[in-house]
């Protein structure tokens, strides 16, 4: 088929990537450098690593090294503009917690978020939280006072919660569909209540696992392509052999199905899935043209980004695909 040359992909969600953990407080350069590299060999020329709930120690440690990191790598300068804190205000109910930890869970505080901020030579560019705890639409407007990105996620918030959140500046979905206790009302449920507000752009994890292909079909037709982005959620055990992992201080499994979990339990604990797969699978599954596919990838995580890519002076780079499933290499910055 024929070759179309894409922008590098941009992956927004990353907790790890090829059996290295971003979340690791012991996180060196060259085990940076090796996971971007194997996020480049699928085409990805952009990410923000994202850290996950945890005590404010422990994010304080977490982010030092993965700062430190991305400074001293080789890959990191040119692929890492900055990051994704994905908790810890989060609803820590079963279910929507997913495998965050409950216990670290709290009211949305901005104090934290300077505190984590303040060491860094890298900002976080995003945050998730849930708009239904405590001081959650105060803290959407601080951060979007700072020009960081807000996204709504692991949430059981109403409606009325959603919409004032996206009133307060919140502009995206974190993996629409999962981490949502069940059961829900059929109606009256946060996955209805965003899918219905058009403020807010949705992030979908497409491997198959997180959602199903009928349902994410659905739910592309309600967001629609152009609301729409690709994201991977993945874990060291992404490019990485089925088995035992780590991710944020728990060991992680990957799968012969190719889906990853609590040891033992049937809850997700991010992906094993690599965002070229992710634009394929759209594809092959007749949920979007090729084209249509890759901008879900690249130039609509990019627009997100755009502002904070500018501020940084960092363009997309360019890789290019075939659709017979050859990946041919991205080049970032050399």
């Amino acid at each position: 088929m024929a070759e179309c040359v894409t922008p590098g992909l941009i992956d927004l969600q990353v907790n790890g990537y090829a059996g290295v953990d971003f979340n690791d407080a012991g996180l060196t350069a060259d085990a940076l450098d090796h996971a971007l590299a194997a996020m480049r060999e699928a085409g990805v020329g952009l990410c923000l690593p994202t850290l996950i709930t945890a005590t404010d120690d422990e994010l304080g440690s977490r982010f030092a090294a993965l700062d430190r990191a991305v400074a001293h790598s080789r890959l990191g300068p040119a692929m890492v503009p900055g990051f994704h804190l994905e908790g810890p205000f989060l609803n820590p109910s079963p279910g929507s917690a997913g495998c965050h930890p409950p216990a670290a869970m709290g009211p949305a505080r901005p104090e934290l978020l300077a505190w984590l901020q303040a060491g860094l030579q890298r900002p976080i560019l995003l945050i998730t939280l849930a708009p239904e705890v405590a001081g959650a639409v105060d803290f959407i407007r601080a951060a979007r006072a700072q020009g960081k990105l807000v996204a709504l996620g692991h949430t059981l918030a109403s409606a009325a919660d959603i919409s004032a959140a996206v009133a307060a500046g919140a502009g995206l979905s974190t993996h629409l569909g999962n981490a949502i206790s069940a059961p829900v009302h059929k109606f009256a449920n946060p996955l209805m209540a965003q899918l219905a507000e058009d403020g807010l752009t949705a992030s979908f994890i497409a491997d198959g696992t997180h959602i199903p292909r009928a349902a994410l079909r659905v739910f592309l037709r309600a967001k629609t392509l152009s609301r729409s982005i690709l994201v991977t959620d993945a874990t060291a055990a992404a490019a990485a052999p089925v088995g035992i992992h780590d991710f944020a201080g728990m060991r992680i499994e990957r799968t012969a199905d190719g889906s990853v979990r609590v040891p033992g339990e049937p809850t997700l604990a991010g992906s094993a899935l690599c965002l070229d797969q992710a634009v394929r699978n759209l594809v092959a599954w007749g949920l979007a043209e090729p084209r249509a596919a890759i901008a879900l990838a690249a130039d609509q995580p990019a627009k997100l980004l755009a502002p904070a890519l500018a501020a940084h002076g960092i363009d997309a780079d360019a890789g290019y695909l075939d659709w017979d499933a050859t990946l041919h290499p991205c080049w970032v910055g050399l």
